[in-house]
């Protein structure tokens, strides 16, 4: 009789569990604003590819809990009342004392969307500093936990299922129906949500901006996380860290669903501050950045520790 009821607790649950994890439309409190997040289910896939390069060996499974990640990649519209403050506080109808508290980026000396384009237009060139501050924005703003996703999330919800080299197949001619790419791209970035989504219904995972996880880089760690459940490499220094999707420039072998890339110092080189910016990137306006909320919210001491870690300094 125990074990039935434990059971039927168990069941009620995943029940409800399940009912909770649905796309949907996250309102930025105070603001016009909103985002689409769609829900990405929990399960297991391969990791890697043996047609690709080195360091996407061994291929590996790996497990992972269900998620939400953004439909869209985050666009000028959502990122600068953050960079602004000024600008939030013209287009709000409250900005708290938390809200105001939240630690903004260095105004940019540069014209940060390279003359790409704002409205609808993917935001560029922010460091991974840069991107975990404006979730932390997000957070205060929404009570919502929103983070990077890991390397291993975003590959998983790139694939959306498939093992093939692409979300849609084998077929590299297909991939102008679905990226933004150095093909067809005009050598610079394009309005979000264009091409065709995958079918988890996430846009521009290949193409138009690389987008930034959590993942420190290193060429081994694929090798210690066979079988691992929800893996990632925790960053200890600043360079490199892992970017995903490939961008704008780039050709279509980069844009391969296990295909890796790194950040670079050289991203900084034009940068005449000592020390350099923890925020910009003024030589990467083809970073960007996509969301990711855990199905089961972390704890405040959680919450705080991701967002709260200190910078580390690049001089």
């Amino acid at each position: 009789m125990k074990y039935k009821f434990l059971l039927g607790l168990v069941l009620i649950c995943f029940q409800l569990e399940a009912q909770q994890h649905k796309n949907y439309q996250q309102k930025i409190n105070g603001t016009k604003l909103t985002f689409d997040m769609q829900a990405i289910p929990a399960g297991e896939f391969s990791m890697g590819s043996k047609n690709g390069n080195a360091d996407e060996l061994p291929v590996h499974k790996v497990k992972l809990d269900a998620f939400w990640m953004s439909k869209l990649e985050v666009t000028w519209d959502i990122f600068e009342p953050f960079l602004y403050k000024d600008y939030e506080k013209s287009n709000s109808t409250n900005v708290s004392a938390e809200i105001d508290a939240v630690t903004r980026p260095t105004k940019p000396y540069l014209d940060m969307t390279f003359g790409m384009g704002k409205q609808n237009y993917p935001a560029l060139a922010m460091t991974q500093y840069s991107a975990i501050q404006f979730c932390k924005w997000l957070y205060v703003r929404t009570g919502v936990f929103y983070r990077l996703p890991t390397e291993a999330e975003w590959e998983y919800a790139c694939r959306a299922g498939t093992d093939t080299e692409f979300s849609f197949g084998n077929d590299e001619k297909r991939l102008k129906e679905f990226a933004w790419y150095k093909d067809n791209s005009e050598k610079k970035t394009q309005p979000v949500g264009l091409k065709k989504p995958n079918a988890w219904g996430l846009h521009d995972m290949y193409g138009n901006v690389a987008e930034w996880t959590y993942d420190q880089y290193t060429t081994d760690f694929y090798a210690s996380s066979e079988n691992a459940k929800n893996p990632v490499a925790i960053a200890d220094k600043l360079y490199p860290l892992v970017v995903r999707g490939g961008s704008y420039e780039d050709d279509a072998k980069y844009l391969r669903s296990a295909a890796r890339a790194t950040s670079d110092p050289a991203w900084k080189q034009i940068d005449p501050q000592i020390p350099k910016s923890n925020w910009w990137f003024p030589e990467a306006p083809f970073i960007g950045i996509r969301l990711v909320r855990p199905l089961v919210q972390p704890t405040k001491e959680q919450i705080d520790a991701y967002y709260n870690k200190p910078p580390i300094k690049d001089f």
